[in-house]
Parts: C-alpha cells; structure tokens; sequence
C-alpha cells in the first residue's frame, strides 16, 4: 500500500513527526519534491533532529530511504546530513537515490543569493538554498541529473561550457559576480560522483518491485497546498508542487496506487516568509506568546531559523488545502500548545468586498480578505500524555469536532505532544 504525508497549509505543520511516527511500520519512505530549504523536525530515542533533504524513515533500521527524482538533489547537505544523525547513534540508513534525481549546482545557490540581492525589499523571501533558480534550469532542459555524472569527461564539459554561454552573461552584466569556471565546476561535479556513487540506483523500477511484494511505501512531501507553484499563494510559493498527486510523478508510481492521503494541519496556523496569509495574528503579543508556546520548543524555521508568523486556525485555507491533496485522514498537530487559551479564535471565512465567502481565492482577492472569526472556549490544562480521545477535556473534544465539520475531512489522528507517542489515533467519521 503506498501512503502520502503532506501539509495542507503553508508548510511547518508538523508533518516530520507524523512521518516518523507512520514509517515504523513502512518498509520505503520517499522526499518526492523540494529541496533543503525546508526541513521535518523529528523526536524520538535518539534525540531531536532537523531533516533538511533526508526521508524521515532514517530512524527505522528497517526502512528503506529514497530520494526521489522530483528532489533538488543538494549533494553535500545530504551527505552531511547522514553524518550528523549517525554521529549520534543512529544506525546507517539504508539510502536509495533516483539516478533521475537533478543535482543542485553551487551556482544556483549564487544565483538565489544575488537575485534576492538584486530585488531587495520586493524579494520574495528566499531561503537562498537555490531552489528557484535549480528548478528554473531543470525545466530549461540545462540541469544536470544524477546519471549524468557518469557521462564522459569531454560531454560534461561540453555541456558545462554550454551553461556558462547563458549564465556568465547574467553574471557578468545583471549581478556584476564572478563567473563560473568549467574546470571548477567539473571537479565539483566529480566530487558529488564520489560522494553518492554508493547510493544511486533506478528508483522507479526498484518501487514498482515493492509494490508487486505489497510493501508499505510512505510518500513524504514538503512544505504544504498553500505553497504549491500551481495552487498555492502565487507568487509567494515554492517553485515544485508539493500536492500527492505530484508524489506519483516524483517517485515513479503509477498514481493509481496512492490509496491513503494523510493532510497535516496544526490546530493553530503559522508560516514562514512572505505571503498572504489571512487569519495572522495581528497583536505582536498574543502572536509571540503563541510563537514562544508552541511547536517543539518555539515556531522558528527548521531550515532558517527564521520566526514563523502566527496566526489562528483557518478553516478557509484547511479545506482549500485538504481538497487539493485528495485528502483520506486529516493529522491534527500541536493541539496541546492551545492549553494556555481562554477563548480560542477560528477563522470560519473570508470577508471579501462586504461578502463572506468559504472558498480559498486567488491571491489578488487574498490581498483584500478580512477574517471572519468564531470564538471557542479553551479546556485550560495540559493534554500531553493522554491516549484515548474520550479522555480529552470536553471543549478540547468540540474545538476538533467544530473544525473537522468545517473543513469537511475526517480528523482520525491527533498530536498532543512533540514525541512519536504523544499521538491519539480516532475513527474515521461521517463528516
């Protein structure tokens, strides 16, 4: 059975717990997009981490891990990063990477670098990871993919001089940089040959295998539907897509076997960078209070470290968001940080032009929308711990069941507390 976690909202919805808590039981765990500008904070036995490009099945001895081909391959934080987990104990992951993979190249991460640079205060919030300008090249048909690697020297080259042609112009003229070296650039690329040479393999036809054997594969997406370059908060948004269905074409399944669709929501909203975002909190206070209480030690970027904006749940963008992803199972997280409330705000819909209205819009009509809030009562104590959902206190229980029936999906698994176990499961119900 092949299942996908994703986010339904801006990203940062907790997603890495659920993951890891799912891939005990998943024999292949699968990044199908994005690259290491996001990361998955994880916490189990071996301690916390941050995963920037690594599954969040590398913590499970008996779990595969694929990087799929829709990933921007950056080579050395990968590497990097499978050092810094078993350097603490953890046991080598067994690490699969789609020889279809496309690589990011040091000049991508200059060229994020020097754009940002360049726009200034109209920049667009980049993580400067590269992102942007490695999915630019990739679909410009001048990327280089993992298989390439293996190419003969004088074909690398050649190719390499062919990038230079475009990209040192830019450089030269736009930016006012150093330009790209070929030499360099090839010694680097032979570099990341050595570096990942252990790990490559043919990704696709190694997953259509393990569907035939019935294995559990567990997709696992970044960011989330309000980031997606297609559907999300345009242009304020990644540059993949990061809804399910692009978890077929980035692992290589057929999109029929995707029969479970897990949608992360938190039981607040937060975001990182720019963007519309409706339902912000508006008092720095009240936003910093709930930034200081909430996800595992504070609501700051896994990746950049950055402050995430804060704001209450919304149900607007949940439903948008679980609508996109096909969504089977809403994962409800950080429900336990809302403790401290004594009247919870939800964003029930927006006010647009003097009319309320239930359906994410565009962004244009995002720009002018006003939250419409209902206001619940808070349960007032701690919820870590508990395991049944009949135990929760009663305004804990109508704060989910208020939400579920607004945004029309069933919340079947609830996280009140940062581990793996700090999980309540709970029956699918009609909505």
């Amino acid at each position: 059975m092949v299942k996908a976690v994703v986010g339904a909202n801006w990203g940062d919805e907790g997603k890495g717990k659920i993951t890891d808590m799912l891939a005990q039981n998943a024999d292949v765990v699968i990044r199908f997009q994005g690259g290491a500008n996001a990361g998955h904070t994880i916490k189990n036995k071996y301690g916390k981490f941050a995963l920037h490009t690594l599954p969040s099945g590398v913590f499970n001895e008996n779990t595969v891990n694929i990087i799929g081909n829709g990933v921007a391959l950056n080579i050395p934080i990968l590497v990097n990063e499978i050092k810094s987990i078993t350097s603490k104990g953890v046991p080598e992951p067994v690490i699969l990477i789609s020889e279809r993979a496309q690589i990011i190249m040091p000049y991508h991460i200059k060229f994020d670098e020097y754009e940002e640079e360049r726009l200034a205060g109209k920049s667009f919030g980049s993580t400067k990871s590269g992102i942007a300008p490695f999915y630019s090249d990739k679909f410009a048909k001048i990327g280089f993919q993992v298989s390439d690697l293996w190419d003969p020297e004088d074909e690398i080259k050649e190719k390499i001089e062919s990038v230079c042609v475009q990209k040192n112009i830019i450089l030269e003229h736009l930016y006012h940089k150093p330009l790209i070296d070929v030499e360099e650039t090839y010694n680097t690329l032979m570099q990341y040959r050595e570096m990942i040479a252990p790990y490559v393999c043919d990704v696709s036809s190694y997953l259509s295998d393990a569907i035939k054997a019935n294995k559990t594969i567990l997709l696992e997406g970044q960011l989330g539907t309000l980031k997606d370059c297609d559907h999300g908060i345009y242009p304020m948004v990644t540059s993949s897509n990061t809804l399910a269905a692009y978890g077929a074409v980035g692992a290589g399944i057929p999109p029929y076997e995707i029969k479970q669709i897990i949608t992360v929501c938190k039981a607040y909203s937060s975001a990182v960078g720019a963007g519309e975002f409706v339902s912000e909190i508006k008092d720095e206070a009240v936003a910093d209070e709930l930034r200081r209480r909430g996800g595992d030690g504070g609501e700051y970027g896994a990746t950049t470290g950055r402050p995430r904006r804060m704001g209450w749940f919304d149900c607007v963008a949940s439903k948008y968001g679980c609508r996109l992803q096909g969504t089977t199972d809403v994962a409800f997280t950080v429900l336990d940080v809302l403790g401290y409330l004594d009247e919870i705000p939800v964003c029930v819909g927006y006010e647009i032009n003097g009319e309320v209205t239930t359906q994410f819009p565009v962004t244009r009509l995002l720009k002018i929308a006003k939250p419409v809030y209902e206001t619940l009562p808070g349960w007032k104590c701690d919820i870590m711990g508990i395991k049944n959902y009949e135990d929760l206190p009663e305004n804990c229980r109508k704060y989910i069941e208020f939400i579920e029936k607004k945004i029309g999906y069933p919340i079947t698994m609830i996280s009140n507390g940062p581990s793996r176990d700090d999980i309540i499961y709970r029956k699918s119900v009609a909505i």
